[in-house]
């Protein structure tokens, strides 16, 4: 019969293990919850036309910070984060940083009026359900902060508290360049 001392060895050893394989497959993280800068997968770049018909290029926005919001008129949810992110973009918009908003479905008409009726002063898309499967969107509303160089840094599925977004937001432009760290 075994004493309680002697499976400690194993118990350690499996303790470890688990600590080993979750450092190498949880993603890093570094200030303000961020994923550290390489550990970061490129953002899926898209060409969406926005509201009014216009030609929106993610890539195009490379150089800047990027809150990528996917919603949809009938979230709850989304209707909650939509004045913190017409805040964010006036208060950010001249320090490098964007608020795109990816509506997966409904069509140009039903996001032209929302927005409208709204008064969304950041830029909205119609995307798809096929680019939801891109970026794994199982959710809404699921927000991405895209760091500086198209990588996602961030990732938040539901609703996040406002000051969790701000945070991230003021640490990614005050604390990484236009080549990240």
């Amino acid at each position: 019969m075994r004493t309680s001392g002697e499976s400690r060895p194993a118990f350690a050893i499996g303790a470890f293990t688990v600590l080993v394989v979750l450092a190498f497959v949880a993603p890093q993280r570094g200030n303000a919850g961020i994923i550290a800068a390489n550990f970061r997968k490129a953002a899926p770049d898209f060409v969406l036309k926005d509201a009014a018909g216009a030609t929106v290029r993610l890539s195009d926005y490379k150089g800047k910070v990027v809150l990528l919001n996917f919603w949809a008129t009938w979230c709850e949810p989304c209707k909650t984060e939509i004045p913190w992110f017409i805040e964010f973009e006036n208060h950010y918009k001249n320090s490098g940083f964007a608020v795109i908003g990816v509506s997966t479905e409904e069509g140009r008409d039903v996001v032209r009026s929302y927005l409208r009726d709204r008064k969304i002063d950041y830029r909205l898309v119609v995307g798809d359900r096929k680019l939801g499967k891109r970026y794994g969107i199982d959710a809404l509303p699921t927000t991405l902060l895209i760091d500086r160089r198209g990588k996602i840094a961030e990732s938040h599925e539901g609703l996040a508290p406002k000051s969790t977004y701000e945070d991230e937001i003021r640490y990614l432009l005050d604390n990484e360049s236009q080549g990240g760290k």
